[in-house]
This record gives structure tokens, C-alpha cells and sequence, in this order.
């Protein structure tokens, strides 16, 4: 039972680490999806390259995950890698999404590749270069304040609480001597 078991647990692990170093090769370097700038904002174009198709090697790319539709990857003269470009549509929801590209060259015909693309509804880079906003004004609760803009009713509100106050002690006062209301 106990040799069955570790014998599980080092299947599992061998699996987990031929995932976890496959996963590096899928990179653009290796021949994945190049998408750049990411994260990026509604409306925004992605340039997407990739050497996975062969210094002349074309392909198909399908965005229509994020809603963009196709486009297409073409070497530039001189190049070893294919990009292509398109545009985040507008009305893009914040999340993260799969980018395609089936090249079309005679070298890598059918290969397929992916990355991920991430949309935020605000872009970092924006976020960093405005300057912090700090409160100013009063706080709009809809209860009203104790400190309000009339002065006659700061005052009418304060000599109410000295006056409830005073009673209040009065009453207890008389309490503890004992004599009756």
C-alpha cells in the first residue's frame, strides 16, 4: 500500500514538472505569440509577432476572443519573425484572453500558436502619471453634519445639548438624594 502510493505521488510530480517546463517553450522567443503592450486598455491596437512560422513564413491571426476578429501576420523584409496588428475593440470587457495564430508558410504549415492578452478598463501606465486626488468638502451622507454652514443652527443645536444635558444630571442627582419626581 505504501509503495503504491509514493509510487502515485512520483507519477504526479513527473507530470507536474514535464507541464511546468513545457511550458517556457510556448514562449515567443520559442516560438509562441509576441502581444504587446499588455495590459491594455479598450481601444487600444496590439502588435502581435511571432518566429513561429518560419523566417518566410505568413499567418492567420484570430482575436475574436476579445471580439476583434481576424488579422493577419506577414514577415517584414529582412525579418525572421511574422507581426501583425489589431485593435481591441471599444466595448472590450476587462479580462484575460487567447490570442491565435495558424501560420500559413510551407515550412510550419498548420502550426498553431497562442499567448494571452490582458484587458483593464484603466491602463497602468495612465495611472501612474496623474497626480493623487485628495477629498475636499464635506461628506454628502444625507444625514447632515453637526458642523453645517449656518452658524444660527450650530448654535441652536449646541445650547439644545447643554440643555438636555443639565436635565439629564438634575434628574440623576435628585435620584440618588432620594427625592421623588
Amino acid at each position: 500500500m505504501r509503495t503504491a502510493r509514493q509510487l502515485t505521488t512520483s507519477a504526479a510530480l513527473a507530470a507536474t514538472s514535464a507541464v511546468l517546463l513545457a511550458g517556457p517553450a510556448s514562449a515567443a522567443g520559442a516560438g509562441g505569440l509576441d502581444i504587446s503592450p499588455s495590459p491594455v486598455t479598450p481601444g487600444t491596437t496590439v502588435t502581435v509577432r511571432t518566429a513561429a512560422c518560419g523566417a518566410d513564413g505568413t499567418a492567420a491571426g484570430d482575436a475574436s476572443a476579445v471580439g476583434a476578429g481576424t488579422f493577419a501576420l506577414a514577415p517584414a523584409a529582412g525579418a525572421a519573425e511574422a507581426s501583425g496588428r489589431f485593435e481591441v475593440p471599444p466595448s472590450a470587457q476587462p479580462g484575460t484572453y487567447e490570442i491565435v495564430a495558424r501560420c500559413s508558410g510551407s515550412a510550419a504549415r498548420g502550426r498553431q500558436v497562442a499567448g494571452d492578452l490582458t484587458v483593464t478598463l484603466t491602463s497602468t501606465a495612465a495611472a501612474r502619471e496623474q497626480p493623487p486626488v485628495h477629498p475636499r468638502g464635506h461628506v454628502k451622507t444625507g444625514v447632515g453634519g453637526a458642523l453645517g454652514p449656518d452658524p444660527v443652527q450650530t448654535a441652536a443645536g449646541v445650547a439644545a445639548l447643554a440643555v438636555a444635558a443639565a436635565g439629564g444630571t438634575w434628574l440623576l442627582h435628585r435620584r440618588a438624594r432620594g427625592d421623588r419626581i
